[in-house]
């Protein structure tokens, strides 16, 4: 807590740490002051580990990322799960020296403690100047680097450092009609005859069905009657 100084100083002296220990506030009734751990935490012999595979089209070779997390205070109520280390595998040597470099560079963030969470984001800001790609389920990744990022974000959530902040009751509401709308057209699309349409139709962007045919030089969906010419 910040103290305001208003009258000019005169003197000081230096505070043992006695006086120290023996003026100071108690943490209990002061939040401002900093507790420092006095004891050296070293790796344990085991740790509870998770590997997410991830697989891009930007390699014939999956990459394998290991997350260590170490447990404080067990079998306590301050029982908590931090991550400790990580390590990334793969068969592919192309990027072996940047990967190490991650990872140690990872790992020291994690033993140093506090608030890991930041690196998720930080990652996930690196982008690939040949471009990204989209992952299965259709997520775009702008980079090799943010899909780790990604990964570490997935860990992260699932020891409870990271909280899912999903949609509100109206906004799911609201995905779950349009969700409803879509498999409802897509069904009517499939349940139509083929000879319906013509063969090679392609799919319209309003009705979301196979009927956009090229007439009278535009782009014109039989089934909607939507045109890109108005």
């Amino acid at each position: 807590m910040a103290t305001k100084i208003a009258k000019k100083i005169v003197g000081y002296s230096v505070v043992s740490k006695e006086e120290e220990q023996t003026h100071a506030p108690s943490s209990a009734h002061d939040p401002a002051k900093v507790v420092h751990l006095t004891e050296a935490l070293e790796r344990p012999e085991m740790l509870l580990g998770s590997t997410y595979k991830i697989k891009t089209p930007l390699s014939e070779h999956a990459l394998y990322v290991t997350i260590n997390d170490i447990v404080l205070n067990p079998g306590t109520e301050h029982e908590l799960r931090r991550p400790f280390e990580v390590f990334i595998n793969s068969k592919n040597m192309d990027h072996f020296q940047w990967i190490v470099a991650l990872t140690r560079i990872i790992s020291a963030v994690f033993r140093k403690g506090g608030d890991v969470t930041f690196l998720v984001e930080e990652m996930r800001s690196v982008f690939d100047p040949r471009g990204g790609y989209f992952k299965k389920g259709g997520k775009y990744m702008p980079s090799l680097v943010a899909e780790i990022g990604d990964a570490i974000e997935a860990h992260l959530r699932m020891i409870g450092l990271l909280k899912n902040e999903g949609p509100d009751e109206h906004q799911q509401r609201l995905i779950e009609e349009k969700r409803a709308q879509y498999e409802a057209t897509l069904r009517q699309a499939e349940n139509r005859s083929p000879s319906d349409f013509p063969d090679g139709a392609q799919l319209c962007s309003k009705c979301q069905t196979k009927a956009v045919i090229q007439m009278d030089g535009c782009m014109t969906c039989l089934n909607c009657g939507d045109s890109k010419c108005g």
